[in-house]
């Protein structure tokens, strides 16, 4: 899954998603909302919503039903009679399995296409900028894609294997100094089947 979403890493405190979670989580404002807190750290729903161009009301809203999820939580110490801060409750989300598709598959593809929606926002944002980004951000700005064939035991094997790879490198630590020399970088990971090509479930290979 990913950090608006993100990959598991054994030492990484996560959230396991349910179907409860699901439910909650596929509206892309929420998934925004999600990955913001994340990124950023703590916020008020009023200084969200100012990033995602919405009213406060219809953030708080969202805000609540995170909440009430799991995901987010009051941050109590900087929150006081007039303002609400908000915080992450888990570094990642983690998907658990194929069950929970099977159960709410529409859901599953909403949640989905939230997480889809995220990572196409994130490199338009990147392409917005990339004039008028440093000569070295530039050269390593990549959007490549290969087309492998493989088995489902290969893909699965493959996105352990970039997991872990990327679990090597330093992760945002929300709060803590920022290493000299270092920026934010996003790293978006799509292992994905074609659809024409694909055997249809049940049917014979």
């Amino acid at each position: 899954m990913t950090e608006e979403g993100g990959w598991k890493h054994s030492e990484d405190p996560h959230i396991a998603i349910t179907a409860k979670g699901m439910r909650a989580m596929a509206h892309p404002v929420r998934m925004q909302l999600v990955g913001l807190l994340r990124k950023h750290g703590p916020s008020t729903a009023t200084r969200l919503a100012a990033q995602l161009g919405l009213n406060s009301g219809a953030t708080s809203y969202h805000l609540r039903q995170l909440a009430a999820a799991g995901f987010v939580e009051e941050d109590r110490e900087r929150g006081n009679a007039r303002e609400r801060w908000w915080r992450s409750a888990h570094r990642l989300t983690v998907w658990t399995g194929d069950d929970m598709a099977d159960e709410e598959p529409d859901t599953a593809v909403g949640i989905l296409r939230s997480v889809l929606a995220a990572h196409t926002l994130t490199g338009q944002r990147t392409l917005d900028a990339f004039e008028t980004m440093p000569r070295e951000w530039r050269r390593v700005t990549d959007f490549s894609d290969l087309i492998l064939q493989l088995t489902p035991a290969e893909a699965e094997q493959l996105t352990g294997e970039l997991s872990d790879v990327i679990g090597r490198y330093r992760r945002i630590d929300v709060g803590e100094p920022v290493p000299e020399g270092t920026e934010q970088v996003s790293v978006i990971v799509h292992v994905l089947p074609d659809p024409s090509t694909t055997t249809t479930e049940g049917e014979a290979v």
